[in-house]
């Protein structure tokens, strides 16, 4: 007799072919590549382990598994060194030209060489480049102090190429261009911690590396790569240091007879994590950024609510009830004191040289205009310093006059108004079809790496939005703090260079978009298309022609920003905009 039992239809409909299918929505997706996710248990979800190459990858290639192996753990540090190799011979090639003072290397140039020789900046006279080109040698240093609108940081670590290698264009330009070299292999290893992928990472480090804007100022003796420089590290700190924090979370919870962890309500509601040494190298990086430009102050605003939120999602992970509360109770404390006094006294400590002298600007106003009041207990070098920041801010809120380069942080994400740094025409060109030749150095990111950027960060705030993807919110965090301030400042004098603060983040904003592109590795789906090769196939290609076309397009803005000597026709042709001009 068949039985009509509920039971009996449930057991004889799980060994049916049909039964077992997906919905037919889900079968006619699997055609462009669309499969479901996989179960991840408890370890992973807290520390997600690093992709690998398929064993058909190394088939192809014909590579014993031990020697991928071997190929696997090198790529880890030696695909990222590459790019920065690469990345490196393009900054320090002939860096040294254009021989010139260049856009505000008159400032700090100058000032860097007034610093490591003295201590405090000096007031230089207005006619003093051409001398300074000319017969450095012959350059005295002015004892009397400048009035400087930046904090010392920048100018330091300037000023230290310029002990190397003298004061010279070369000189003042090195270490800046070290740093900007140094930023893309950071930024490889940041990119593969943050996607869990090596390729990824040095993709991620190969855009840096042909950004135009990246590039320009890596070889221009000005503030904000050095800016640039810190934040990406601070950035880098945290990331290693949430890494860290969720791995001691994975080791205090408890296993199954599986092997596999549970999550453990008070386990993650009470574990104090202790030394946190990433999250303190953190705090001193966002310091020396807060020490080169003030808008560092805003990044380690955001910088610190980020790593919080990171904390209570890893207490959420971990099986707490009420992670806000834990956080509160176990983490905010330490996380505020391994930053924000850090960041204060690394600050402080930049500005030794003009405590220690007694000649800066304002460097004796306590003891002259103010004496008096009730703050006459701090130290004079304290009350001083206070005074002159106090000058510098309103100085720099209140710098409105006009000029030809400005532009509005709006346009800044398509190249609305770029700046010339450097511009000279060569009349006697025998290529040219007007006569004429031209040499500029244009601050101007990679066009189609930036406007890949735009559709890439509306990808990025949906992962983080409808997806919640953490890595995509972090990335536009760093995208947020180094955008977002200038737009209290709209009638300020302000600059498309300034965007170079959050450049790595764009790059890795596109390496996100072009992770989706290429999709998952391939898996075998039961009754359908073969594991979605197809739209694998055709992922990889859009990939690989749009990161194709970047580099195209650093390559063909060249000469713009090298001030390659090019026919002037050749130049208007680079002139895409009316406002590049």
């Amino acid at each position: 007799m068949t039985s009509t039992a509920p039971e009996a239809h449930q057991g004889n409909d799980a060994g049916d072919p049909a039964r077992d299918q997906p919905p037919s929505w889900q079968r006619r997706l699997r055609r462009f590549g669309r499969s479901a996710r996989p179960e991840t248990g408890l370890r992973e979800r807290l520390v997600p382990p690093y992709t690998r190459p398929g064993r058909q990858f190394w088939e192809v290639l014909a590579v014993p598994p031990a020697a991928a192996d071997r190929l696997v753990r090198w790529s880890a540090w030696g695909g990222p060194l590459l790019v920065a190799l690469v990345a490196g011979v393009l900054r320090f090639w002939n860096l040294g030209s254009p021989k010139a003072v260049i856009f505000d290397e008159t400032y700090y140039a100058k000032d860097a060489w007034a610093l490591v020789n003295q201590g405090y900046e000096g007031a230089w006279p207005k006619d003093v480049d051409k001398l300074i080109l000319s017969n450095p040698s012959g350059v005295e240093v002015p004892a009397d102090p400048g009035y400087v609108v930046h904090p010392p940081v920048g100018k330091w670590i300037i000023g230290l190429g310029e002990q190397l290698f003298g004061f010279t264009p070369f000189g003042w330009r090195f270490m800046v261009a070290l740093l900007g070299t140094v930023s893309v292999l950071m930024l490889c290893r940041i990119g593969r911690r943050l996607f869990r992928s090596t390729f990824l990472g040095c993709l991620a480090g190969t855009l840096l590396a042909v950004d135009g804007l990246h590039f320009v100022m890596s070889r221009t003796a000005l503030l904000d790569l050095v800016l640039m420089f810190f934040v990406l590290a601070a950035f880098g700190c945290l990331l290693i240091d949430r890494d860290w924090s969720r791995r001691k979370l994975a080791a205090a919870l408890p296993a199954g007879e599986d092997g596999e962890l549970r999550p453990d309500a008070r386990t993650a509601e009470t574990l104090r994590l202790g030394w946190r040494p990433w999250r303190l190298a953190a705090g001193l990086m966002l310091g020396l950024a807060f020490a080169t430009k003030w808008n560092g102050l805003y990044i380690l605003a955001a910088f610190g609510v980020m790593a919080v939120l990171w904390d209570v999602g890893a207490r959420r992970t971990a099986g707490a009830v009420r992670p806000y509360r834990a956080v509160l109770l176990r983490d905010l404390l330490p996380a505020f004191a391994s930053t924000v006094p850090v960041a204060i006294g690394t600050y402080l400590l930049s500005w030794t040289g003009w405590i220690l002298s007694d000649k800066g600007y304002y460097r004796d106003w306590a003891a002259t205009e103010g004496k008096g009041g009730n703050w006459t207990w701090l130290p004079d070098w304290l009350r001083s310093l206070w005074h002159y920041e106090n000058q510098v801010y309103d100085f720099h809120v209140g710098l409105t006059s006009g000029h030809t380069y400005q532009s509005n942080p709006w346009s800044w994400i398509v190249l609305g108004r770029p700046v010339s740094y450097f511009y000279e025409e060569e009349p006697g060109c025998a290529a040219s079809q007007t006569g004429k030749c031209a040499r500029e150095v244009l601050a101007i990111g990679t066009p189609l790496l930036w406007w890949a950027a735009c559709v890439a960060l509306l990808y990025v705030l949906w992962r983080w939005f409808f997806r919640r993807d953490w890595r995509a919110g972090a990335i536009a965090c760093g995208v947020a703090a180094g955008w977002v301030p200038w737009f209290l400042y709209q009638e300020r004098t302000i600059f498309l260079f300034y965007a170079v603060v959050f450049v790595p983040f764009l790059c890795l904003a596109v390496t996100m978009l072009i992770g989706a592109l290429l999709g998952p590795a391939a898996r075998p789906l039961p009754g359908g298309d073969p594991s979605g090769e197809r739209r694998r196939m055709l992922g990889a290609i859009a990939a690989g022609v749009l990161i194709l076309l970047i580099v195209w397009n650093f390559v063909y803005f060249w000469p713009l920003y090298t001030g390659t000597s090019i026919p002037e026709n050749a130049w208007r042709d680079r002139m895409w905009l009316d406002t590049w001009v």
